[in-house]
């Protein structure tokens, strides 16, 4: 009897050791696991922190900032390219990225630390041709100009590459205050809808590439704006597609249609509006192929500018653009010979659209090291 309640005893004990174990591996286990929460909660928490304080708090040695504006689709493709052209320039730009909403620039989905949580967070879905463009635009805007250092601010693809170093680029930009707006006179296409009179009357119709650089003055008129984007929004839309490409049935007047893209004309027009043309430089610092007539392949005429694959990825091609010291516009009967600092320069920066095999084969071949381009 005596053998019997110590044997009891014994399992009883064995138990109590056994739960005591697993309560103590239980415990432990969810202290590590809390803290490695904790962990990354502080250290998000430290870098919104710091980004705040950033804004908030003067600082003295601070130079002006261009503002890297980005319109991509999700992830940045060529982002490669951006890392090595930022390399070493801290404190004299910002990032700012406008993709689809929901999708982060975390760990998993960029590998450069500039672009890291860089994404909005009140993105919205943009469509090619549609006026969700332009409010994408604004959105950037409206975040950048928050940041007070913030000078410059330059619209870029995910398909642009940088053509010079940083330094170049920023001497550049920086070289005059006007912004670099391509705007020209548009009595060509008839894409002027007169439904948008007398609010946007037709002499401050105006056509341009969306790639523009702006100043910081014209960045807060394009964000102010409560007058010109609603008549866009109403009145400037894409023609319908062909059939094949099409997205909604064809209006029954479909003759009537004014084939309209927005982000062609919105920045130009708004400006011209305000009475502001004479503040811009009027041409883009980002080159696009659109004359595809010597192209051979289908797939490259059409809506969009040419886009360069590996194969046209050598040095004869950047060097063309390099070369680039004139721009003829036909319509306004004007060459516009660029310059910079009063002398006789490149006329673009940047350049688009390119794929990831071309720009890899660029950095691999051509030696676009943007530590040594001037």
């Amino acid at each position: 009897m005596k053998k019997k309640v110590s044997q009891q005893k014994l399992l009883y004990r064995w138990k109590r050791k056994v739960y005591a174990t697993l309560m103590f591996a239980f415990c432990f286990g969810t202290f590590v696991f809390i803290q490695a929460r904790f962990a990354s909660i502080q250290a998000r928490f430290n870098r919104i922190s710091a980004s705040l304080d950033s804004l908030k708090k003067p600082r003295l040695d601070q130079r002006p900032q261009i503002a890297f504006l980005f319109i991509a689709r999700n992830r940045l493709p060529l982002e490669f390219v951006w890392d090595a052209f930022f390399k070493g320039e801290d404190g004299k730009f910002s990032i700012y990225v406008h993709s689809r909403p929901g999708f982060v620039l975390n760990e998993a989905t960029t590998r450069s630390k500039y672009f890291l949580d860089r994404q909005l967070n009140d993105s919205i879905q943009v469509d090619w041709g549609e006026s969700t463009m332009i409010e994408a635009e604004r959105v950037l805007l409206r975040h950048a100009l928050r940041d007070s250092f913030n000078h410059r601010f330059v619209f870029l693809s995910d398909s642009c590459i940088p053509l010079y170093s940083f330094s170049y680029t920023y001497n550049y930009i920086m070289s005059t205050p006007t912004s670099f707006v391509d705007s020209f006179a548009d009595t060509k296409d008839s894409r002027y809808n007169p439904r948008m009179n007398p609010i946007i009357p037709v002499r401050n119709w105006r056509k341009g590439s969306q790639w523009v650089v702006l100043n910081r003055k014209h960045a807060e008129i394009v964000v102010n704006d409560t007058s010109v984007f609603p008549m866009f929004q109403q009145h400037c839309r894409r023609k319908s597609l062909p059939e094949f490409w099409r997205d909604r049935p064809v209006p029954a007047e479909g003759w009537k249609e004014h084939n309209c893209i927005p982000d062609e004309h919105y920045v130009q027009t708004l400006l011209s509006q305000k009475g502001v043309d004479s503040e811009l430089t009027r041409r883009s610092l980002t080159h696009s192929a659109w004359d595809l007539s010597s192209s051979k392949s289908n797939e490259r005429r059409g809506w969009h500018p040419m886009t360069y694959k590996f194969s046209d990825a050598t040095p004869d091609l950047i060097q063309s653009i390099k070369g680039i010291d004139n721009i003829n516009y036909e319509t306004e009967y004007r060459r516009e010979w660029c310059s910079s600092k009063g002398k006789p320069s490149p006329c673009f920066l940047f350049a688009r659209k390119f794929t990831r095999p071309a720009a890899l084969r660029l950095l691999r071949e051509v030696n676009f090291s943007f530590t040594i381009i001037a």
